[in-house]
């Protein structure tokens, strides 16, 4: 499986949204007065192959994993994949549960404790789970979908955060 990379290559006219490094809920909400966010999932279930190993858990332990769409006018620009251990939602991510369709940047921003490890990137071809969880969410699209993700940590638990692309996104 190819890696997630440290930097943005080659991705385009994505690529300021890919580096940006605050709230991207912030940002969409700052172009698009219409901004909103649609949970699709939030239960205990699976993480995907590289998501245990970047999170440091054993193989085949279930997590919590929130999926949304974050959108403008009814428009999906961007599908969030997040996995939460277990552990993490006894400890300090519990208030993460009651959520709902609120966005989740706007709890990882504004609590100063949260620590935000380095951004990473990726192309997700319509092989990759993440692909297949975008289309799943949003319909048909591109065979092709860039995609970046962050761990954020407080008090020694972590989440892992990832923002998956969509076109209409170029047309903010």
């Amino acid at each position: 499986m190819t890696p997630w990379l440290n930097h943005a290559v080659c991705a385009g006219r994505y690529h300021d949204w890919l580096i940006q490094t605050g709230s991207l809920t912030r940002a969409l909400q700052a172009r698009c007065q219409a901004f909103n966010v649609w949970r699709i999932r939030q239960e205990l279930d699976l993480p995907f192959p590289d998501e245990f190993a970047a999170l440091g858990i054993p193989q085949g332990q279930p997590s919590i994993i929130r999926e949304v769409l974050l959108n403008c006018a009814h428009q999906p620009l961007v599908f969030a994949h997040t996995v939460l251990p277990s552990a993490g939602m006894r400890g300090p991510w519990r208030a993460l549960a009651t959520l709902g369709n609120r966005p989740l940047g706007a709890a990882l921003f504004a609590d100063p404790r949260i620590q935000r490890f380095p951004l990473h990137y990726r192309c997700l071809n319509r092989h990759h789970p993440l692909h297949r969880a975008a289309v799943r969410a949003a319909g048909p699209l591109p065979d092709m979908l860039w995609g970046r993700r962050s761990m954020f940590a407080l008090l020694g638990h972590r989440i892992l955060v990832t923002e998956v692309f969509l076109p209409e996104v170029l047309q903010l």
